[in-house]
């Protein structure tokens, strides 16, 4: 495992200051990348218990395993907003900030005046991120919005799954999905900032961004096509395209794009060099109208090598092809080993390993990748940074108003 060095050059956001009243995984995935790209990200979080994301499990050393993934790098400030003092300081801190980001509940920002649109008019330069789960208007506005929910809103558990059985996506994609337009919204915002000198309210949803991603059975489907089949690792039209075990009990998955393949993978792995002619197979439509068929001379190929040895064939004859790996294999990926993608972070509960994130400054910079905030860890300095005398601090202790 690698560890960062100290010398590197500047990052891209740093000098960037990100105000944050977040929770769960969108709005605080999207900082997160904020914070590794350089920024300065204070999480404000509510004093009794914070980010209900921390309660999520202990996973990691006792750590939820959600909160240590969306939240490294951060400041914590424990503060209660309902409280005029603590909702004060919070608007201290976003009159010097240069993003405002939140995902409360729909309308509870508003009232406390922590919405895009209210921050934005008093503060021209300040970026603004509401995220929600279906957006502002319309008749699901006021709806909860959980990831799974709107996985089934947004279709995509229709496409995803079995021919019998529906499922949802292993991650949470709406979230991803929302966190990562939010992100790249303040981006843009910030560079149309640089040349206007205007920041302005960003908007972004749950719904929106996850119908976005769903663009291709989208598409299809609206122009006049058929919604494309679940078909689980298989393809719909394309065979041979699916898993096949090995006789060690892993599973290795190919897929064959053309004829040309087929003619290579009947040769040098199948040891079948006729069925390339063989017009029960010689085409990519012939295959599929006898998925089964084909199906079966591959698994019984495959079924007799290991994992390696089929990988090595499967490699040597040009076909594509992966391994079918659980998350503990993705863990100790040779690939991510050979390229140091590997990290370690600081944490209440001691270093944790933790993945670079996907952008690399070739050359320059390596993300920052600080250590995972434990609740309310920064808030007496952000308090003084505002003007709080000491003697308000205490008083916001004894009355449970911070942590």
């Amino acid at each position: 495992m690698q560890t960062r060095t100290a010398a590197r050059r500047p990052l891209p956001l740093e000098g960037i200051t990100v105000v944050a009243v977040e929770q769960a995984v969108a709005a605080p995935f999207a900082t997160r990348q904020l914070a590794d790209q350089g920024a300065r990200v204070i999480k404000v979080e509510r004093p009794d218990g914070g980010d209900f994301a921390r309660g999520y499990d202990t996973a990691a050393h006792g750590l939820a395993s959600h909160f240590v993934w969306a939240n490294r790098g951060k400041e914590s400030l424990a503060v209660d907003l309902k409280d005029p003092r603590g909702l004060e300081a919070v608007r201290r801190l976003v009159a010097d900030a240069d993003v405002f980001v939140q995902n409360l509940a729909q309308g509870a920002a508003a009232r406390l005046g922590l919405d895009a649109a209210t921050l934005c008019a008093r503060h021209p330069r300040l970026v603004a991120v509401d995220i929600s789960g279906y957006g502002a208007g319309g008749p699901y506005a006021d709806k909860r919005a959980y990831d799974m929910l709107v996985q089934c809103e947004a279709g995509l558990v229709s496409v995803t799954g079995t021919p019998e059985q529906p499922v949802k996506a292993g991650i949470p994609a709406a979230d991803i999905a929302a966190a990562m337009y939010a992100y790249s919204g303040v981006l843009a915002a910030l560079l149309r900032r640089g040349t206007t000198g205007l920041g302005g309210p960003v908007e972004v949803s749950m719904l929106e961004s996850l119908a976005e991603w769903m663009g291709h059975p989208l598409n299809l489907a609206m122009h006049g096509g058929e919604p494309p089949a679940r078909t689980g690792l298989a393809h719909a039209v394309i065979a041979p395209y699916d898993a096949y075990g090995t006789a060690d009990g892993a599973r290795v998955l190919l897929s064959v794009q053309n004829d040309r393949e087929w003619q290579r993978l009947s040769e040098l792995v199948l040891g079948r060099p006729g069925l390339a002619d063989d017009p029960a197979f010689a085409t990519n439509a012939a295959r599929t109208a006898r998925r089964e068929r084909t199906d079966a001379l591959v698994a019984k190929a495959l079924g007799e090598l290991t994992a390696d040895e089929a990988m090595a064939r499967l490699d040597a004859a040009g076909i594509a092809c992966a391994r079918l790996r659980d998350v503990r294999e993705v863990a100790a990926h040779p690939q991510l080993a050979a390229r140091g993608r590997w990290r370690e972070v600081g944490s209440p509960a001691g270093p944790l390993r933790a993945l670079l994130p996907p952008v690399t400054w070739v050359g320059g910079a390596e993300a920052a990748m600080g250590d995972v905030p434990a609740l309310g860890e920064h808030t007496e300095v952000l308090l003084r940074a505002v003007g709080m005398t000491d003697a308000e601090i205490a008083a916001m202790h004894q009355d449970g108003v911070i942590a």
